[in-house]
């Protein structure tokens, strides 16, 4: 040791000589030399432990080696240029056209949101035929649980690069088939998907790992630990406002979780789905696994009812309207088959009588205008203290009422969408008609769009700026999922006040307060019952894809993102094994049978305390 130190620390070779003969100095040097490297090691060891070094040095030298495969090749997409000329072509009536027709019942049909353009048909599977895809899924699954993650990591990888190349394709399927603006499609779409493959390749085998408990002091000859294994087969029930992502959300962590995935998808989305789910598989394909890993349903709700009772599906994960996740419930339920339920929210945001109004204006107009307001945790209400209540209005009103709407398909710029569902705007007036009635103020919007801008017959409701909304308003509690910014004043710039009335809400999804002080946001923010709340930001949970999604109330319960979310495609299991070979747990005699029950309670007593 003594020779090895100096030969790394002293380039005097003369002391080093005199150093070796002398006992002492060789005793002194060696016992340091030899602490230094302990210390080393245990230093390394916990910065390994709370860093994951070890962990990134591998994953760095896998992505920068890893020959990922390209899928161009093997993906077919519509023509584009088409999809941009049917812009100036809509149905004949303006009126939207039926999804189902009488005389085709096995086909649904597509058309699109900002044009009423027909896109085309897709199946409208029948209960056998769920079953049918969900078998072969159950299949696929049975080699797929036994694949690496490295192998798992590598799907990712094939699924990131087509993602990041095909940026401007994707936007635009999204687009033609939802109504969004092709910035909102980037946004909501593509950056979203982006970061949930980046933090799955990153952190997800780590979050998957065996999670090792403590033991008591009777047990101090064992090991416990949980590992996480895969559920089998998840059953996607997927909304219609982002259908790229929200198809592609679950099948990446039920496929990096070693689960097979079979999605039902929004038969208002149906068409552009069929596009992303072929990305899905030719990415499985080319990577020498099983495309029916992941499987695509369309069709009408009795498809999703068929695919909540499916005997060959563990888990439900369903995202949307609180009433249509009780039928979910209902229908699992004889089933004992667990369900996560994301049902939408009531989104607040606050606004502190401290904040600079020309900070704050953009993130109020992103929070409520992002996708035409179609989002979960979009802004629904907006709290503003009374003392900037009037400027805020002013402010808004201008910067509200000149915003563009119009198609997404065509040259020019949009700011605002169309809306998915027609259905949806008779539901938006009706909230809007019934504020009015009751005092509210509408100072621009509050109607369809059908301006000469507008394509004939496109489903768009205006960007809309409503104040003076009060508890007595349906507004105030019920969903209104549009481009809707709704004025709430908070009276005397009470703090306290503000906390009651943004928990006055069945819903319970997101929050945020923008404040001078951060320490004053989270203490007015800490008192929502909310599942999430973003201090001086908005939107920011769902693009830190570490951290858990979800609410509760009204806004459902359960996980996804995150560690939890992906520990929720798992079955949680609990293994016990003897920590010290040869010493195991026996069965002491005073309880043994045939009991002495004098013994027995007096050994078992002599235990407890």
């Amino acid at each position: 040791l003594t020779n090895l130190a100096l030969s790394l620390f002293s380039t005097e070779k003369t002391t080093a000589d005199a150093i070796i003969t002398d006992p002492t100095s060789t005793y002194v040097i060696s016992a340091l030399f030899t602490t230094t490297l302990l210390l080393l090691a245990v230093t390394l060891y916990f910065l390994n432990k709370e860093w994951h070094l070890w962990r990134d040095l591998k994953l760095t030298i896998e992505g920068l080696f890893d020959r990922v495969p390209s899928i161009d090749n093997e993906v077919i997409l519509p023509n584009l240029d088409a999809l941009s000329k049917s812009s100036s072509s809509s149905n004949d009536n303006g009126n939207p056209p039926p999804l189902f027709d009488s005389n085709k019942p096995t086909l649904l049909n597509c058309f699109s949101p900002s044009t009423l353009a027909n896109l085309g048909t897709v199946p409208n599977l029948s209960s056998d035929e769920v079953n049918t895809l969900a078998l072969r899924a159950k299949i696929a699954q049975a080699s797929w649980k036994q694949s690496t993650f490295a192998s798992r990591r590598r799907v990712l990888r094939t699924l990131q690069k087509y993602i990041v190349s095909h940026i401007h394709e994707l936007c635009a399927l999204s687009s033609a088939d939802s109504g969004k603006t092709r910035v909102d499609a980037l946004l909501g779409e593509i950056l979203t998907t982006c970061e949930k493959i980046r933090t799955l390749l990153h952190h997800g085998e780590t979050w998957l790992e065996r999670s090792y408990r403590p033991v008591n002091p009777m047990m101090m000859h064992k090991t416990a630990y949980v590992e996480y294994v895969p559920m089998g087969v998840l059953g996607i029930i997927a909304p219609w406002n982002y259908p790229f992502h929200n198809m592609l959300n679950h099948v990446l962590s039920g496929l990096f979780s070693g689960n097979g995935v079979i999605t039902k998808v929004s038969e208002h989305t149906s068409w552009s789905s069929v596009y992303f789910h072929n990305i899905c598989r030719a990415a499985l394909a080319v990577n020498g696994f099983d495309v029916e890993l992941v499987q695509l349903c369309t069709g009408g709700a009795e498809t999703g009812k068929a695919l909540v009772e499916c005997p060959h599906v563990d888990k439900i994960f369903f995202t949307g309207s609180p009433g249509v996740g009780r039928h979910v419930m209902r229908g699992a339920a004889p089933y004992l088959k667990p369900v996560v339920l994301e049902l939408g929210g009531k989104d607040a945001m606050v606004f502190c009588e401290d904040v600079k109004l020309a900070d704050v204006i953009p993130w109020a107009m992103r929070g409520c205008f992002q996708n035409c307001g179609q989002n979960c945790c979009g802004v629904e209400r907006l709290f503003v203290y009374e003392s900037i209540v009037k400027e805020f209005i002013k402010a808004m009103a201008e910067k509200v009422g000149s915003m563009r709407q119009g198609c997404p398909l065509g040259e020019n710029d949009a700011d605002c969408g169309a809306m998915v569902m027609d259905a949806q705007c008779d539901i938006i007036q009706s909230l809007i008609d019934d504020a009015v009635s009751k005092g509210a103020v509408v100072h621009c919007g509050g109607k369809r769009n059908k301006g000469e801008d507008i394509a004939q017959g496109g489903q768009f409701y205006m960007p809309t700026l409503l104040s003076g909304v009060t508890p007595e308003m349906r507004i105030w509690k019920e969903e209104v999922f549009g481009p809707i910014m709704c004025v709430i004043t908070v009276p005397g710039d009470n703090d306290d006040v503000c906390v009651q009335m943004v928990n006055d809400c069945p819903f319970g999804l997101g929050s945020s307060v923008y404040s001078a002080s951060n320490s004053r946001a989270l203490a007015i923010g800490s008192q929502f019952n909310t599942g999430m709340f973003t201090a001086n930001d908005f939107g920011v949970n769902y693009l830190i894809q570490s951290l858990p999604f979800g609410g509760v109330k009204e806004s459902g319960f359960g996980r996804f993102a995150g560690p939890e979310g992906l520990r929720a495609c798992c079955v949680e299991r609990s293994i016990v094994i003897d920590r010290i070979p040869g010493v195991k747990t026996t069965i002491p005699g005073a309880i043994d049978y045939p009991m002495n029950t004098k013994q027995g309670m007096g050994f078992a007593i002599g235990l407890i305390e």
